[in-house]
């Protein structure tokens, strides 16, 4: 199935294509979450803080691989609202073609290197052994992560941001069931765990495959899902490269920031990986809004439509605002019962606690940052998000050694150090982007 979006209703379009990015967002994150409640119920809060240190560098790997995808979903989307067919079907193939090569190369230096990096990373000398067992297993999956998730962008890209849901749906079932199977019943503990995390992302790919080469006539390639075209593969390396950086760039902030938690002890780093998981699910709303702008504006763009592109940013901007104090308001309010969901140790509460409460009240500046991002990719403007990203958590990192170090602030060191990051982002931004939407306001008249 593919939609057209450029034309139609502006703020419906958005709306209708954000639902289901958020219903599948927050499917993924509940098995994800449900790996924590699991572990931390039934093996223990050691088992716990071991996924919560490798979590974060499957998420640095995994960001890198969705930057791929979404900056060849820039390219696919402005080719299919030109209508060269025939281009976007060789942008596809070189996208997928690259792009898998590059992921079993990652997962031939992550599984021999597991231990030296969670090292790096400070990982607790008693979680260790828990920690790399994990990080082994899921990082054979990473052919399969990026596959899944590169359909799902070129589906996306052609307007079809339901289709990815029912894959998705299919797969958070099965991996619950999975956790419960292997975790509870046979007592695999964090084996388990990754088990079956690599069993649903391995069908989660065969299933996007199946069904876009049976039911979506325009990618019914055949062959012509493996040709390489050198020329489209410098575009892809100029797109794909720079969102690559975008997003592995905010991953690799967290994952310095996890380090320094790592440096407080299992309880910090228990509370903050469980803490995560909530911080996650808040928001998903303000992601998955600058998704759909982007893939809205990419299509318009692409057809030279530059007064839909301007009504769909501020549509835009006006979603994430309202989703953006939502998620404020609930998380400070209901913070305390998210956390024990997790667990009823008292350090962990507290240690978790103390990070949601702040960064609840902070949760409107990525609202604004995420929408200016979807603007910048949607137009094609990737320098301005990278150097965007750069800025963010290159000061989250460096606020958050002073905060934690200097001034001894502990687990609050992280939220403020965040808002540190934000603030600097839209310092940058605001004034490029007041810029770009004045020049396009004036070549629309």
């Amino acid at each position: 199935m593919t939609h057209d979006m450029t034309k139609g209703s502006v703020l419906s379009l958005l709306v209708g294509f954000t639902l289901p990015l958020v219903a599948g967002n927050i499917l993924q994150l509940t098995y994800n979450a449900a790996d924590s409640i699991i572990l931390g119920r039934y093996v223990g809060s050691g088992q716990l803080a071991a996924a919560g240190t490798s979590n974060p560098l499957m998420s640095l790997i995994m960001m890198f691989m969705q930057g791929i995808s979404l900056g060849c979903a820039v390219l696919i989307g402005q080719l299919f609202g030109k209508g060269e067919t025939e281009n976007m079907q060789r942008q596809i193939s070189t996208g997928m073609v690259s792009g898998s090569v590059f992921a079993l190369v990652l997962t031939a230096l992550l599984v021999p290197g597991a231990k030296p990096l969670l090292r790096l990373l400070q990982a607790d000398a008693v979680i260790l052994p828990y920690a790399v067992v994990y990080l082994r297993i899921v990082g054979c999956g990473i052919i399969f992560q990026f596959l899944y998730n590169y359909l799902s962008s070129v589906l996306r890209a052609l307007g079809d941001s339901v289709t990815p849901l029912y894959f998705l749906s299919f797969s958070s079932v099965l991996n619950i069931i999975g956790d419960l199977l292997l975790v509870v019943v046979f007592g695999m503990g964090i084996t388990g765990c990754a088990l079956s995390t690599l069993l649903c992302e391995g069908l989660s790919c065969l299933l996007a495959y199946m069904y876009i080469v049976r039911k979506v006539p325009v990618l019914n390639m055949g062959r012509r899902w493996f040709v390489f075209d050198r020329n489209m593969f410098r575009k892809t390396l100029q797109y794909g490269t720079v969102t690559a950086m975008q997003q592995s760039t905010v991953q690799a902030g967290i994952l310095g920031v996890q380090a320094i938690v790592n440096s407080m002890g299992a309880a910090a780093t228990a509370g903050f990986a469980a803490a995560n998981r909530i911080d996650d699910f808040s928001l998903i709303p303000g992601r998955n809004i600058a998704n759909a702008m982007t893939a809205v504006m990419a299509q318009n763009e692409g057809a030279g439509k530059r007064d839909r592109v301007r009504r769909a940013f501020f549509a835009g901007m006006g979603l994430e605002a309202a989703f953006g104090i939502t998620a404020s308001v609930l998380l400070f309010l209901f913070y305390d019962r998210c956390m024990r969901l997790f667990t009823d140790e008292a350090p962990v509460l507290l240690q978790g606690g103390t990070y949601l409460r702040l960064i609840a009240l902070m949760y409107v500046l990525p609202a604004l940052t995420n929408g200016i991002q979807g603007y910048f990719r949607g137009t094609g403007n990737l320098r301005i998000t990278l150097a965007g990203s750069l800025l963010n958590m290159g000061m989250r990192f460096f606020s958050c050694l002073i905060y934690a170090f200097v001034f001894h602030m502990g687990i609050a060191a992280v939220p403020w150090a965040c808002f540190t990051g934000w603030t600097a982002m839209l310092v940058m931004e605001l004034p490029l982007l007041a810029g770009s939407v004045l020049k396009k306001e004036n070549a629309s008249r």
